[in-house]
């Protein structure tokens, strides 16, 4: 049976079917905005806005066939008849030819925004659909998820570089792009999240086992090449497959396999610091040092920091070391380690802390991060909010705005950071950086949001190498 393309008018809240009949009667225009109001990380990297756009809006989504089963599913949702009212999506079909008559401007995908500005707009084109902007808000609203995990990756690409600066040689920088390895894939709670969360990644760093993400990237955003790369790596099944007595037959096979190039060995099947003693910086060590290529030592439990000094200390005797510019030991390049058991952005700074702090340069290190990559995120990472702060009733401008109070923790009522902005809004960029103003503010200075959807064409499209180049890191922004 072929599974079924998805149908946008069932893609949204249950409960805003009924809003149509909610707004105030004369309500001919909403006007709505995505913001990140705070959260983790003091700035977001605006990514994925482009995918949905492209895979759930563009051209004719709207069809009778598509109303007609929103029709018959509605009314088992609600038990009612007066709810769901197909006239509304009716009149798309028939006026717009099932084109969405919204218009959506926002930042150009990449820029680092600072939390609390707006980052996407979005209002009806004609005053008989007023109600879509915030029927479509279910579904734009995930854009908070390529956003964060975009941000988090960049976070740790600023405490990369930072270390990398401070503890490695210049001449290593450039390995920086191949240092956190998207190892998600498998945790993700789907395909698509792989995928998205895998493009997301791939916009700082080029390493990674996650392959959807470069389609993805390929796909919706015209990148010119696969931007993930991997290398060839052991796992588990493949070590333990003699039992513990043959663990150094496997190391053998595997270092046979692959006689040159980089290859990737998990050793910690057993013993991870007599696999560097006796085994890799032992019976192995001269065709370890006489290979055309880099072995990648992996350990895979334990406590990451107190496992990697470790096993850099054995490894450290076994095979020798350099002092490089900074003064830090480095492996021959024979020998490099991998950590990707406990990775997230806080084992990542106590692990180069540490590394610092015992004289090891960074660039001995590479990184796998899985679960706290694609998964270990939400929208209130970034705490995203979508809102309207504008509206037209009876053809005449309204500001709208939430301010709730709230008890804080001295007992006194005051407003939330749930406080919403008002008024038609639009991103400038000063010589201090960005701002959030209303649209008749600073008229001599453009507004960065631009519009990239308008009545069912995506516009304005811009290639996963902008992205990139947007979202490169400055040394300013490097922080631990």
């Amino acid at each position: 049976m072929k599974a079924q393309q998805h149908n946008l008018v069932l893609l949204a809240d249950a409960y805003k079917y009924s809003h149509h009949k909610l707004y105030y009667p004369g309500t001919n225009l909403i006007y709505s905005y995505l913001e990140s109001r705070g959260g983790e990380f003091n700035e977001t990297v605006f990514f994925g806005l482009q995918y949905l756009l492209k895979k759930y809006l563009e051209g004719t989504v709207i069809t009778k066939e598509k109303i007609d089963e929103a029709e018959t599913q509605l009314m088992q949702v609600f038990g009612r008849n007066d709810v769901f009212d197909r006239k509304r999506f009716d009149y798309i079909v028939e006026k717009h030819h099932g084109r969405l008559p919204v218009r959506i401007k926002a930042v150009k995908e990449g820029t680092a925004v600072p939390v609390s500005n707006v980052l996407m707009t979005i209002e009806s084109t004609d005053p008989e659909c007023f109600w879509l902007s915030n029927f479509l808000e279910t579904l734009l609203m995930q854009v908070w998820y390529p956003n964060t995990v975009a941000t988090v990756s960049r976070e740790i690409r600023k405490i990369v570089t930072r270390y990398f600066k401070e503890t490695a040689d210049e001449s290593s920088q450039g390995s920086i792009d191949f240092i956190l390895n998207d190892f998600g894939f498998r945790g993700a709670s789907s395909v698509e999240t792989a995928a998205l969360g895998g493009a997301a990644h791939l916009v700082n760093f080029n390493g990674s086992d996650t392959i959807a993400g470069s389609l993805l990237a390929q796909q919706y955003y015209a990148a010119g090449k696969m931007y993930g790369m991997s290398v060839p790596a052991t796992e588990h099944s493949v070590c333990t497959l003699l039992g513990e007595e043959g663990e150094l037959e496997i190391f053998k096979h595997v270092l046979n396999t692959f006689p040159t190039g980089i290859v990737a060995c998990v050793s910690d099947s057993f013993d991870i610091f007599r696999a560097c003693s006796d085994y890799w910086g032992g019976e192995l060590r001269e065709v370890i040092l006489n290979r055309q290529g880099t072995l990648v030592i992996r350990p895979d439990s334990g406590d990451p920091v107190l496992t990697l000094l470790r096993v850099f200390d054995i490894l450290f005797q076994k095979f020798g070391y350099t002092i490089n510019q900074k003064g830090c030991k480095v492996l021959p390049p024979q020998v490099r380690v991998l950590q990707g058991d406990g990775i997230n952005i806080s084992s990542i700074r106590t692990i180069y802390a540490a590394m610092k702090v015992n004289g090891i340069g960074a660039e001995n290190l590479l990184l796998g991060m899985g679960g706290a990559l694609l998964q270990k995120v939400d929208r209130d990472t970034q705490k995203f909010a979508f809102k309207c702060s504008y509206a037209e009733i009876n053809g005449e401008g309204v500001d709208v705005q939430k301010s709730p109070l709230e008890i804080d923790a001295h007992g006194r009522l005051v407003r939330s950071f749930k406080r919403s902005k008002a008024g038609r809004l639009k991103l400038i960029k000063t010589p201090e950086g960005y701002a959030t103003v209303n649209q008749h503010e600073h008229p001599e200075l453009p507004d960065e949001l631009v519009t990239v959807f308008e009545n069912g064409t995506v516009l304005n499209e811009t290639s996963f190498e902008e992205v990139r180049e947007r979202a490169a890191i400055e040394e300013k922004a490097f922080s631990i």
